[in-house]
């Protein structure tokens, strides 16, 4: 009898009845899963791609191009002594901070699959460097969700110093590895040519944007799925019991739970009653979370590169308590008087409106921004190391 109920069979037990519900739910509501689909399909097409796309194609070309090490040499002293990584991480630092999730995350793997950083600095980096880029945090949320650039700001800065700090604690992961020994060589061509890099990028760039879109697709299905079942609501219940101490009550532990699954609904669900200081701290943790799918994304990315996928978890959970924590107080210090405007959009809908010719423009300009930043380093650099001193004529 123990046999039959063996933990993996009950695991896969599970799963059957997960994947059964899937099913029924689909049947039962088919025009509204087409409809959250296609909600999903706009939020891509609007979005998505407009905003990761040229990101992509930069941190490939950074890294296949070994721009990131040119860029280590100039940034060695900082990112060593604060977060024990080598200064070629810093790309995956930057280019996080600008392009959002998954460019840094995204970077940090390829950097360690290229070998310029070793799997405990990746393991670091993993835990700090994928973040949430300013257009959303300071366009979608800020201006859309709660109607005030300031309130954008706000958690920009909590975003960024959160980050930084979870970046601080993990440099004690692992204490006895530091960066590796002899990263001061000079810095050397990864690819045979730059068409091959730039033909690598283009492809690969595409290939993780469209693998994004997939998981924006299913999460968006699944949470409409969720609603229609009642099966949020039953989460929702059972949340806010354990949560009561907190002052949550099942409203607010259903914003919760979205925002734990999917970043972008949940954020957008922040539009009703509640305090300011409070829905802008849980959209502070949502964001410092990031979300389920933007973890699957992640997933995806690291594959077999035998990256460690709890650290990971670890920092992003820390970065979500970090951000709501420094949100509250920044709060307190410069309190928010601007009302919530009543033109708010509704959770997908609102944020798959952005127009797609002017998303497309900020991210590619913002795009070849970093890319003329990374070039001017890298001429920087190789003017500093080629320059030799002149022999004393006797």
């Amino acid at each position: 009898m123990g046999r039959l109920f063996s933990r993996r069979k009950y695991r896969d037990l599970m799963l059957g009845l997960a994947l059964l519900c899937a099913v029924l739910a689909l049947m039962r509501w088919p025009q509204e899963s087409m409809a959250a689909a296609r909600d999903g399909l706009a939020l891509c097409g609007n979005v998505i791609i407009p905003s990761l796309f040229p990101f992509f194609v930069l941190s490939s070309l950074v890294v296949e191009l070994g721009m990131s090490r040119y860029l280590g040499r100039l940034l060695e002293g900082v990112m060593a002594p604060l977060f024990r990584v080598g200064g070629a991480c810093s790309s995956a630092l930057a280019l996080g901070f600008v392009g959002g999730y998954p460019v840094g995350a995204r970077t940090a793997i390829a950097l360690y699959e290229n070998g310029q950083c070793s799997k405990t600095e990746a393991e670091r980096l993993l835990a700090f460097c994928n973040n949430s880029g300013p257009a959303f945090i300071l366009g979608v949320v800020g201006t859309g969700i709660f109607a005030s650039s300031r309130a954008g700001l706000l958690l920009y800065l909590a975003h960024i110093a959160a980050s930084l700090c979870v970046g601080l604690l993990f440099r004690f992961y692992r204490p006895g590895e530091g960066p590796r020994p002899g990263r001061h060589a000079a810095p050397q061509f990864q690819a045979a040519s730059f068409p091959v890099a730039f033909t690598h990028s283009i492809t690969g760039a595409l290939s993780s944007t469209l693998n994004i879109c997939a998981f924006v697709l299913f999460f968006t299905v699944l949470i409409r799925m969720l609603f229609l079942s009642g099966v949020m609501g039953a989460l929702a219940g059972g949340a806010a019991a354990l949560l009561s101490p907190l002052g949550l009550d099942q409203a607010w532990a259903q914003r919760l739970i979205t925002g734990l699954l999917e970043l972008s609904s949940g954020v957008s669900s922040l539009t009703g009653a509640g305090t300011v200081t409070g829905r802008l701290s849980m959209a502070a943790f949502m964001l410092g979370w990031a979300g389920l799918s933007v973890h699957c994304q992640v997933l995806a990315f690291l594959g077999d590169s035998g990256l460690s996928l709890r650290t990971y978890l670890t920092g992003k959970l820390l970065h979500g308590g970090l951000s709501a924590l420094f949100t509250a107080l920044l709060v307190r210090r410069f309190p928010l008087e601007a009302p919530v405007s009543s033109y708010l959009a509704e959770q997908v809908e609102g944020i798959a409106s952005l127009d797609f010719q002017r998303a497309l423009t900020i991210s590619t300009a913002a795009a070849w921004g970093v890319w003329l930043l990374f070039v001017a380093l890298a001429v920087y650099m190789v003017k500093k190391s080629s320059g030799k001193p002149r022999p004393k004529r006797v």
